[in-house]
């Protein structure tokens, strides 16, 4: 009996985390494990927590707020990146933080 295994893509961490949030890289924050990346269209803010070497599982947060809004968290453990959060952002600052295997980046307010 044969078993056949199917791979997808195999991507890097920069071409998911582009792949991962639509609209243009307007801030990235390096940190020792990783970085934070925030995306920007027209209406909405994006971010992700990308991890600078992919592989075993580790814990992973990325969180954006908009001004006056809840912040929107996606943790737990993961092994590329942790997110996509997106908020909607017409006309809003926003700020994001990102965390990998315990090391932190985060941007304050941007977008203003």
């Amino acid at each position: 009996m044969a078993v056949g295994l199917v791979l997808g893509p195999a991507w890097t961490g920069s071409a998911h985390a582009a792949a991962a949030c639509p609209g243009r890289l307007v801030k990235t924050v390096p940190f020792a494990t990783g970085s934070l990346r925030v995306y920007k269209s027209r209406d909405y803010a994006c971010a992700v927590a990308v991890a600078k070497k992919p592989g075993a599982r580790r814990e992973m947060k990325v969180s954006l707020q908009p001004r006056g809004g809840r912040a929107v968290v996606d943790e737990g453990k993961f092994t590329t990146l942790a997110g996509p959060v997106r908020v909607h952002a017409l006309n809003r600052c926003v700020r994001a933080s990102g965390t990998v295997a315990g090391a932190t980046g985060s941007t304050g307010w941007i977008q203003c």
